[in-house]
């Protein structure tokens, strides 16, 4: 009974690690730059990119974007917020979004 709670236990913290790790290590608040806006790192030719684009601009969520194949200080902030390879990443009230997951795009940003 005990391996099965211990189990059920891990399983949880692995589910919920990005909301557990987002208390426990806080991202920069690079959006402070910004005037509080979300910010969003994207490349031009990510469909997904332009999927986040899309859904922000539709709910009204502002937001500055980094392309991240022009801007070096995109790259820096990117990888600070632990972007390691795909996009797009999202930050959005303090929150970090990796991939385009508009469940998380729409309950972060309150819309």
């Amino acid at each position: 009974m005990k391996k099965l709670i211990i189990l059920a236990l891990v399983l949880a913290i692995y589910q919920k690690w990005d909301v557990i790790d987002s208390y426990l290590n806080p991202p920069p608040d690079f959006a402070a730059l910004h005037d509080g806006k979300a910010i969003l790192y994207a490349t031009s030719w990510c469909g997904y990119c332009q999927k986040a684009r899309e859904l922000m601009r539709r709910n009204g969520i502002a937001f500055h974007e980094y392309d991240l194949e022009k801007s070096q200080e995109g790259v820096r902030q990117y990888k600070a917020l632990g972007g390691q390879g795909p996009v797009p990443l999202l930050l959005i009230n303090g929150k970090v979004i990796k991939g385009y997951n508009e469940e998380k795009i729409l309950d972060y940003s309150g819309s």
